[in-house]
């Protein structure tokens, strides 16, 4: 089999001409995005890249979704992505343990539009998973929280996905850590649950090189 390379190495001005050519930001994207970057560095890097939000958007109305479940709203981006996919009469569930970041997401929803599209959880996601009925089944999920808990949050989602239905996850790279000999605990726990997800029978996935590492997988 012929593995050779032929992505593009990506500096910064070939990202912002990626950037610059997908779906443009508008005012409240912007102004959520310049929000969240004001909070310490270590915080504000959690948030996902502009590229990937567009992507979420594009996903959410490629499937009709009316459904969706995001695990870690953050400041609320990628949610914002989500619910400006859905279609008509849809819901994002979305869950995250933080009032304050969860306030600033709020805050942008409201002048966005959508927060009558979005239903936030603040609790542990796995206790919000685990108290989901199977109907009306998820249309796409969205996993970008706690590393640790990527497979369980993994095996609460798939059997309630439907056929057809997506789950996308970020981080799936870690940096590059999940082929190094040493990595740190988050970086070993995303190469566990990659190992996980590649020997799951019930989905079909690609792992595409945007931003930190993102899997598309689909149900069967």
């Amino acid at each position: 089999m012929d593995l050779r390379l032929k992505s593009v190495p990506l500096t910064p001005q070939l990202h912002a001409y990626t950037v610059d050519h997908g779906s443009p930001l508008d005012p409240v994207a912007r102004g959520l995005i310049g929000c969240t970057n004001e909070l310490p560095h270590e915080v504000a890097r959690m948030q996902i890249p502009p590229e990937l939000g567009a992507l979420l958007t594009l996903l959410t109305r490629l499937v009709d979704a009316r459904f969706v479940v995001e695990i870690g709203a953050f400041t609320g981006y990628g949610t914002l992505c989500l619910a400006r996919g859905l279609a008509p009469g849809g819901t994002v569930l979305t869950c995250d343990i933080s009032q304050e970041w969860t306030a600033i997401a709020r805050t942008a929803w409201a002048e966005a539009g959508v927060a009558d599209r979005i239903d936030l959880r603040v609790a542990p996601a796995e206790d919000t998973l685990r108290a989901l009925p199977h109907e009306p089944p998820i249309d796409l999920a969205f996993i970008d929280a706690d590393k640790q808990n990527y497979i369980r949050y993994w095996e609460e989602l798939v059997p309630r996905v439907r056929s057809g239905g997506l789950l996308v996850v970020d981080n799936v790279l870690y940096g590059g850590e999940v082929v190094t000999a040493t990595p740190s605990e988050n970086g070993a726990a995303v190469r566990r649950f990659n190992e996980h997800v590649r020997a799951d029978d019930r989905v079909e996935l690609v792992m595409l090189t945007l931003a930190d590492g993102v899997t598309i997988a689909r149900k069967r």
